[in-house]
């Protein structure tokens, strides 16, 4: 089976070598880029099978390359970010970026995220049946076709918005959905971009799954960007 290959646009040699090590150790293919330009002329000449992308690049700006890559190709974009850049995080996203990891990071968070975005990429292309399998996670079961939760084999009573949330999250398990992606998902376009009426189904939906809502171990706040489901473990 060929390796997938992973293209690194990152000016810090230091962070470059780092998660070149880390990749090749668990057999990816790594192709490196120190300039924004650089990165995007590797990009169109050996289509990676997906991008982590500094946004602190020297030459161009990390969201203009996700603009110029999004008009040719979906490879999926992870992007690399410094820990108080939340708004630089959503538009990110907003951009078409799949996902981002806040330096500093270790070798788990790095391989789960490639691994998320791999497989959500994958599965779009290639398995009709993607959203038909169930979701599961330690004690948690969300079957798709009978719309029905079950955590430790018991249901748990979802109202309809609620249950459009969990769903949407579980389909994009391991990877983080803005507040607006979200919004728009489940209310529609035009819905109000005021996240107030997300926090309170997100309140309710962590009463009825967390046992301890306040340390949640299903669905994660990633605080000023929106959430993320725990890793779907049934692959």
């Amino acid at each position: 089976m060929p390796k997938f290959s992973v293209l690194i646009i990152e000016d810090e040699k230091n962070i470059q070598t780092f998660m070149g090590k880390v990749l090749k150790r668990h057999d990816y293919q790594v192709l490196y880029a120190n300039t924004g330009k650089q990165g995007l002329e590797t990009a169109r000449s050996r289509c990676p099978d997906i991008i982590l992308l500094d946004l602190g690049l020297p030459d161009i700006d990390g969201c203009s390359i996700i603009q110029e890559v999004r008009t040719w190709t979906s490879t999926p974009i992870i992007v690399i970010s410094a820990r108080t850049a939340e708004r630089e995080k959503v538009a990110a996203l907003d951009l078409g970026a799949d996902d981002y990891i806040t330096k500093p990071f270790g070798t788990s968070e790095l391989l789960a995220r490639i691994r998320a975005s791999l497989r959500h990429s994958n599965r779009l292309l290639t398995d009709s049946t993607f959203y038909i399998r169930s979701y599961k996670h330690k004690d948690m079961t969300l079957d798709f076709s009978k719309r029905l939760l079950t955590i430790h084999g018991k249901p748990i009573h979802l109202t309809p918005i609620e249950y459009k949330i969990v769903a949407y999250l579980a389909q994009n398990s391991g990877k983080v959905i803005t507040y607006a992606a979200i919004l728009a998902n489940v209310w529609g376009p035009y819905a109000d971009d005021d996240n107030k009426i997300l926090r309170v189904n997100m309140a309710n939906i962590r009463r009825k799954i967390e046992q301890d809502p306040a340390q949640p171990q299903y669905i994660f706040t990633e605080v000023g960007v929106g959430y993320r489901m725990a890793e779907d473990e049934d692959e």
